[in-house]
Order: structure tokens, then sequence, then C-alpha cells
């Protein structure tokens, strides 16, 4: 099941970086642009994000039920910041802001896997279906 949870982890991240490439190029980070999302936003829910799957892949290595339970503990505040956005996002989808280019079915999978991971993430630590 970590394995699932690691495979999970990165379709999430991939969309992640489609929709934070879009974000950047189309100015979303610049001040005055009418973006909805704040940078310090987007970017603690990608470091944390990247924190916790490099926490992840380390418990892979080790087997250690700490660090399972860590990366877990670090996932929750990345969904906390992403339905943040995600409720950002809806009224400005239909808006010229940075956040309006991203494509509908790029969301709804990266929300989809997050969520999936999520739950892997801790059915893992729990220790259910084995490390």
């Amino acid at each position: 099941m970590g394995i699932a949870a690691l495979i999970t982890w990165l379709v999430t991240a991939v969309g992640g970086f489609v929709m934070l490439g879009i974000w950047i190029s189309r100015g979303g980070h610049r001040p005055g642009n009418g973006s909805r999302m704040a940078p310090g936003m987007v970017f603690g829910h990608f470091a944390l994000a990247a924190i916790g799957l490099v926490l992840w892949i380390t418990y892979l290595a080790v087997d250690s039920n700490a660090l399972a339970w860590v990366a877990f503990v670090v996932l929750l505040p990345v969904a906390l910041l992403g339905f943040t956005m995600l409720a950002r996002w809806l009224p400005a989808r239909r808006t010229s802001t940075a956040e309006s280019s991203f494509p509908i079915p790029v969301v709804a999978g990266h929300g989809l896997f997050a969520a999936v991971t999520l739950v892997l993430v801790a059915l893992t630590a729990l220790g259910v279906g084995g490390s």
C-alpha cells in the first residue's frame, strides 16, 4: 500500500506542477495581478507537499512507522491549503486571472489523486495492508 501511495502522490505532483507552471507563466505570483491565490499559499502548498513526498520516500526506504505518521501529519495542512485554493479557484475560473487557465480535468484529477493519497498514507501508517 505504501508504493500505491507513492504512485498516487507522484501523479498528484504532476498535476500540481502543471497548474503551478500555468500560474507562474501567467503572472499569478506577481503583485497586483488580480489572482485570488496568494503566492505564500501556493508555494506553501507546494513546499509542504514536496517535504511530505521526501518523507514518504524515506519511510519506504527505512520502513519507520514514525516517518509514515510524520508524512501523514505534513499532508494535513497540504490538504487544507488545497481545499482553500480550490474554493478560491471556483469563482475565479471564469475571470481573467492566472488560475482561470487551469484545465478543469487537471484540477479534478489533482484533487482526486490527492484525496486517494491521503487515505493510502493514513491506511499505511495505521498498518493496514502491510508496509
